[in-house]
């Protein structure tokens, strides 16, 4: 069956492209953040989380997004395509500031329940590890998909044209399943 990871920087459009591979391929979607946070942006404890993510990891199919690096190992190790938006720091900052704006106080699928956008201190964190995503993040993310077994694909999509070009061709753009 296929797993496909969708990673990137937040505000890279992991969930959209997510999304379009999902509908195009008829596969179930997983955005790893409405499944992490709890109501109120309460997060789980780490044992809850540990076991909730193998359980999704184990499904035999699915089309996830996000990026939680204590789970990537597993993640990666169970997925068959891993897709990497390895976009522009400016570009990734400028999408995330649009959304807050444009769903400001208000809930998104992607989501958990009971988690609005919002803008507090901890957003000015989030944006400071957008900015800093390139360095702080690249290096290990890339050793992780050098370290890939040869029967898993990876695609690195670089621009905004890239994204756009794979999204528009699915499915044919993706290896067919193992």
């Amino acid at each position: 069956m296929r797993r496909i990871l969708v990673i990137g920087s937040p505000g890279a459009g992991k969930t959209t492209l997510a999304r379009r591979i999902a509908e195009a391929l008829d596969l179930p979607l997983v955005h790893l953040d409405r499944e992490y946070w709890r109501p109120g942006w309460v997060k789980p404890s780490d044992e809850a989380w540990d076991r909730q993510a193998d359980e999704l990891a184990a499904r035999p199919a699915w089309v996830m997004d996000g990026e939680y690096f204590d789970l990537s190992d597993r993640l990666i190790t169970r997925a068959t395509t891993i897709i990497w938006l390895d976009l522009p720091n400016w570009l990734c900052l400028y999408r995330a500031l649009g959304r807050l704006t444009r769903h400001y106080r208000q809930e998104r699928s992607d989501l958990a329940e009971g988690c609005p956008e919002y803008f507090n201190w901890d957003y000015v964190t989030f944006i400071r590890d957008i900015w800093k995503y390139p360095s702080r993040n690249r290096p290990g993310i890339l050793a992780r998909l050098r370290a890939l077994r040869p029967d898993q694909e990876c695609i690195i999509l670089r621009s905004s044209h890239a994204v756009r070009e794979l999204a528009d061709g699915l499915p044919s753009t993706l290896p067919e399943a193992a």
